[in-house]
């Protein structure tokens, strides 16, 4: 029998999704006021893997990933969740971006050293329901150096450019856990 053992703590990561950087901008400040300073961001990316988003947020969608300094337990997944939901919705009432009912989509996650977890408020086979309506997916794992894709990894977490971030993310990651055991 195997002792149990509190998780390490993970790499919080925002996957931000609008048609407008100031939109993005603003959910990168509002989410710094909750979750602590960004410490990675990727290049700002032309998203045009689906018309899921279309009617709800315009075209052309842009996207951008942030993540935190700060590094959090990750049992703190559904409630960070539902602050990005809030956040969601606040953008969107302030009324800038009068265009678009949904201003900006935030998909919060965490990174391991062995996989990229995302949250999401809508069950599937492959999602795990955690607290308070939020459910997590492994999206990616990091195996044998590289980051390998699942039957239900979306088409844009495949590509080069988000792995290379992630990557950097996850080398980040370990040199802050590294850094914490340090006497």
């Amino acid at each position: 029998m195997a002792d149990i053992r509190e998780p390490e703590p993970v790499k919080l990561i925002v996957g931000m999704l609008s048609a407008w950087a100031e939109a993005m901008a603003a959910a990168e400040v509002a989410l710094a006021e909750h979750c602590g300073p960004v410490d990675l961001q990727s290049d700002v990316m032309s998203h045009d893997f689906t018309d899921y988003y279309r009617a709800d947020m315009g075209h052309p969608l842009l996207r951008r990933f942030v993540a935190m300094d700060r590094l959090i337990d990750p049992a703190d997944l559904p409630g960070i969740k539902r602050r990005t939901n809030d956040l969601e919705r606040s953008l969107a009432a302030s009324g800038r971006w009068s265009a678009a009912r949904r201003p900006v989509n935030l998909d919060p996650g965490y990174l391991t050293p062995a996989k990229l977890v995302l949250a999401s408020c809508k069950d599937y086979t492959h999602r795990i329901y955690l607290r308070d309506g939020v459910y997590a997916e492994t999206t990616l794992g990091f195996t044998r150096g590289g980051w390998q894709c699942y039957e239900w990894t979306y088409p844009d977490f495949r590509t080069p450019q988000y792995q290379a971030f992630l990557t950097r993310v996850r080398e980040r990651l370990m040199a802050q856990r590294k850094e914490s055991r340090r006497p």
